[in-house]
């Protein structure tokens, strides 16, 4: 393989020497105006609707560049290139009577990958398809490796085979580039990705939140269960944590004034890899003064709904995902912690010799506290099943060390995570604001986790964010959304 991936180089190689050789320069500095695929596209049409058999629809004089990613050639008088830019795929046609000799001379140092820029008419051809009738053809950038397109070839004893586009799931990821340039799908998937963070940051701006940036280098690492890691700051000669959660300095500036803030923005966590957990992500965290996790849940229903009418381009909120149909008309159903593991596993959360074998039977970490058990058992039985958007509502305080308890037991803390299709799409709570409540909680987080050996688990107080409470700071509630796919 490595073998003939050579031989393909040393024949790009030339025909990027022969396009040197012909004054063309195969790395072009500069790119002659142009008009994306798409518009082409759209203004054509738009001309149809008031064009006529005996004056059919023309744009004259148009100007595309893009990458060839298909070349039939009919003959010696027809040549179609496919192009390809950031919108879309336009048909090209040449001949040696349309672009000359050096059109030609560019054309047969062509290879798929390349890029090149096109003038001419864009009419329909026979067979229906849009088609730019090239006048004149330059070239733009040479690609010295082969695109891992569709192909057919004949192998050394002259079968017929046939190789699919980029498959490989490795490769897919590692060499995301080229899984964008064969993958339209996986293309428009960054765009609506685009579409929900620009979505979701108007619906937040129009909802009075101020967007901000917090550190991301921490003295201490705080605002979530995770291993952090670490660097070395010269300059101070100390270590610092790039941030797990930019919670702590959120709320800071609830302290300092800001009644509503949030921030979409890197976090970095030293732990496993899998499809849906990523050391570096992208989150979503905002923070209002005076307010609960009640309204809380409004607020994600508000954000979801408008991101998906914004994908779809319309009002319909049901939709087909992973074999199910899922219905995002508010309000989301409301289910308790306590309720879902029961129904779930058969017995209560709090009978600790059930729990025990459970959690013997699904091989957790004996050393793990009660309460992350617990929780590790319901993550495995309930989440899969929550398939309509739910609000798992009321967790344990023992593993919610920053969220207010129920003003009617203590036991139980006002924090939901949001659930869609099995997924886990938001969690948000009542956030605690009292400072000697904080420092126990911290004190005990520390503590609990040297007592079981658990590398998640704080390993220091972060005194300065409790000293920051001690300022004052209003009744706040917090929202989080991470996401690997950002």
């Amino acid at each position: 393989m490595t073998q003939e991936v050579n031989e393909y180089r040393a024949v790009r190689e030339g025909k990027r020497d022969a396009l040197s050789a012909l004054g063309v320069n195969p790395y072009e500095v500069r790119t002659p105006a142009r008009t994306p695929n798409a518009l082409i596209r759209t203004e054509f049409e738009a001309a149809e609707k008031t064009a006529s058999e005996e004056n059919p629809a023309s744009l004259k004089d148009a100007a595309i560049a893009g990458r060839v990613l298909a070349n039939r050639k009919m003959g010696k008088k027809a040549i179609f290139l496919d192009i390809y830019d950031g919108s879309g795929k336009l048909q090209v046609y040449l001949s040696e009577k349309s672009v000359g000799a050096q059109g030609m001379a560019i054309y047969e140092n062509l290879d798929l990958g390349d890029f090149v820029w096109a003038r001419g008419d864009v009419q329909r051809t026979r067979t229906g398809e849009i088609t730019l009738f090239a006048t004149e053809l330059r070239f733009l950038t040479k690609a010295l490796s082969v695109p891992p397109l569709p192909r057919e070839f004949t192998d050394e004893q002259g079968n017929k085979k046939s190789v699919d586009a980029l498959t490989d799931p490795e490769q897919r990821h590692r060499k995301r580039y080229l899984d964008l340039m064969v993958h339209t799908e996986v293309r428009e998937r960054f765009q609506q990705r685009s579409t929900v963070v620009t979505t979701i940051r108007h619906y937040l701006e129009g909802e009075g939140f101020l967007e901000v940036e917090t550190p991301m280098m921490h003295p201490v690492p705080g605002g979530a269960r995770a291993r952090p890691f670490i660097t070395h700051h010269n300059a101070l000669g100390m270590n610092l944590y790039l941030r797990i959660a930019p919670e702590l300095y959120l709320k800071r500036l609830l302290v300092g004034g800001f009644e509503r803030v949030f921030e979409i923005n890197r976090n970095f966590r030293n732990e496993g890899i899998d499809h849906t957990h990523n050391p570096e992500f992208t989150m979503l965290e905002l923070y209002e003064a005076y307010a609960d996790y009640e309204r809380m849940m409004e607020l994600t229903e508000g954000m979801i709904v408008a991101a998906a009418k914004a994908l779809r381009g319309n009002d319909e909120l049901k939709f087909d995902w992973n074999g199910h149909q899922i219905d995002l008309t508010p309000p989301f159903r409301r289910a308790k912690y306590s309720e879902l593991f029961s129904e779930a596993v058969g017995f209560e959360m709090t009978d600790k010799a059930k729990v025990a074998a459970e959690a013997k039977r699904l091989e957790i970490d004996p050393k793990q506290d009660y309460w992350n058990t617990v929780n590790e058992i319901l993550e495995h039985h309930v989440e899969p099943k929550l398939i309509q958007p739910t609000f798992m509502i009321d967790y344990p305080t023992a593993i919610c060390p920053l969220t207010k308890a129920k003003p009617d037991n203590p036991e139980i803390a006002e924090r939901f995570e949001l659930f869609i299709g099995g997924v886990e799409f938001a969690n948000a709570f009542s956030e605690l604001n009292e400072p000697v409540e904080q420092l126990r909680r911290f004190v005990e987080q520390v503590e609990l986790g040297k007592a079981s050996q658990d590398v998640e688990a704080p390993k220091e107080v972060d005194y300065d964010y409790v000293e920051a409470l001690e300022a004052g700071m209003p009744p706040p509630a917090a929202w989080a959304w991470a996401s690997t796919a950002w």
